[in-house]
């Protein structure tokens, strides 16, 4: 018999402190310093049967703005992409729903084929010659991609350009301090682009690698093809994050020389949920391939010559070299790595294509608007692919521009002063191909109206 929840009586309680020979629940917590616990009651309200709690936590939930009742102009990381309705019905089987990292994989095929196909779709995607399982995000997988070029090159120092998403970079950071590494940052351009001049004044004997994100945080296309040379000529290696989605009209992190490519797989058909969870992928060259972090799924056959799937190259991870580990990752989001297999097996490639098509035409079509308007200017210079920066008239403010767009049903863009003070007052907004025609007018009407 299948419990919504497990209630607890009292004599559960008594039974469980008489187990653990407790006399009361305050005596299993004494070894915990009375100055860091919580005196006095919570505030919670009293007792609530099933029918209250949840028409309480209805009424929380209607407070959140979701996409079906607002036309989201957020993006930042985490998009509005469309997801196809046979992708949830796939995702939500059982043996994918409550599937486990495989640690035996001669019982898991199913799953390991998933994680092959999704490995697969990386590489044609980024153009690179190996890829893994997948990671927890872009972001970590950014981090990743910095302690594999130090251990390859034997380096200590990464330049990362301030265009690359500033969570990525905190981590990073965070990161780094641990592994004994050496963050600078190279700045940006006044178009929005990293600074070349900056970023090969950066670059020494003993930079390991250059990370750039392209589109970058502000959505501008980096020029990786004069950035390619400044580091490969001195040895280092060249990271690049990149929107997936991107790729299906843009060129590959392949075709523009990077060893190393990483990402988020979020506008594949993994939904916002809130900002997480998501699921990175990384891929790399094949010099690099022993050194990559997690998991690889690899294809084999058996004694009787039928294909079948395998863990490889396990000797790299942590439940089996301990602390010679190239990472401690030794998961991957396999159930978010299917969603997004699911997705570009269903779109297939001229489905990406129009895809990112889309995208390009609509933010190009909103940024046109926003110039014309009169009160809204674009600061930035540099092609784009779904994201643009709007500055604001002096003296508004950002925080209730977007409440006020929010009652009249539109999620606002971004607030790039709480990552760039120098960009106070200027707005991050992505158009993806959900936004209707209608609906990007509507919000600059709306937002030349509230200004």
């Amino acid at each position: 018999m299948k419990h919504r929840y497990l209630p607890m009586t009292e004599q559960d309680e008594a039974e469980m402190l008489r187990t653990i020979g407790a006399e009361s629940v305050e005596e299993l917590f004494r070894d915990i310093p009375r100055s860091v616990r919580y005196e006095g009651s919570l505030p919670m309200s009293g007792a609530l049967d099933e029918a209250a709690l949840l028409k309480h936590m209805r009424r929380l939930a209607d407070r959140n703005a979701d996409f079906d009742e607002h036309a989201c102009f957020l993006g930042a990381g985490i998009y509005d992409h469309h997801i196809p309705v046979v992708l949830n019905h796939i995702v939500s089987r059982s043996e994918f729903y409550t599937a486990y990292t495989p640690y035996q994989p001669e019982i898991s095929q199913g799953e390991l084929q998933a994680i092959f196909e999704f490995q697969s779709y990386v590489c044609e995607l980024t153009g690179m010659k190996v890829a893994n399982a997948s990671m927890y995000d872009g972001a970590t997988a950014l981090a990743e991609a910095a302690a594999l070029a130090a251990g390859a090159t034997k380096r200590r120092r990464i330049v990362v350009s301030r265009t690359v998403h500033p969570e990525a970079r905190q981590i990073l950071r965070v990161t780094a301090r641990g592994l004994g590494l050496e963050i600078v940052e190279a700045g940006c351009a006044p178009d929005g682009t990293t600074d070349l001049a900056g970023l090969e004044a950066a670059i020494n004997g003993d930079t390991a690698a250059v990370l750039v994100q392209t589109p970058n945080f502000f959505g501008c296309l980096e020029d990786v093809r004069a950035i390619e040379p400044l580091i490969h000529a001195r040895k280092g290696l060249l990271v690049l994050s990149v929107n997936p989605l991107s790729l299906g009209m843009l060129e590959s992190p392949g075709e523009l020389g990077a060893d190393i490519a990483v990402g988020d797989a979020q506008p594949l058909g993994i939904p916002a949920s809130f900002g997480g969870p998501t699921c990175g992928f990384f891929a790399v060259t094949e010099p690099l391939m022993r050194r990559m972090p997690g998991r690889i799924v690899g294809q084999t056959v058996d004694s009787e010559g039928r294909r079948g799937f395998v863990l490889t190259l396990q000797a790299r991870e942590q439940h089996i070299r301990r602390e010679k580990a190239t990472s401690n990752i030794c998961s991957n989001q396999a159930l978010l790595a299917l969603c997004a297999s699911v997705y570009l097996s269903v779109m297939g490639k001229e489905g990406i294509r129009e895809t990112a098509l889309l995208n390009v035409r609509k933010s190009h079509y909103a940024s046109s608007l926003a110039a014309a308007g009169g009160k809204l200017s674009l600061p930035f210079s540099a092609p784009f692919f779904n994201e643009f920066v709007v500055k604001l008239p002096e003296g508004a403010e950002i925080g209730a521009v977007n409440e006020k767009l929010l009652k009249a049903g539109f999620i606002g863009g971004y607030d790039l002063g709480a990552a760039y003070p120098e960009l106070d007052g200027h707005l991050l907004v992505a158009v993806t191909e959900r936004r209707t025609r209608d609906e990007i007018e509507s919000f600059f009407r709306e937002m030349e109206a509230v200004l």
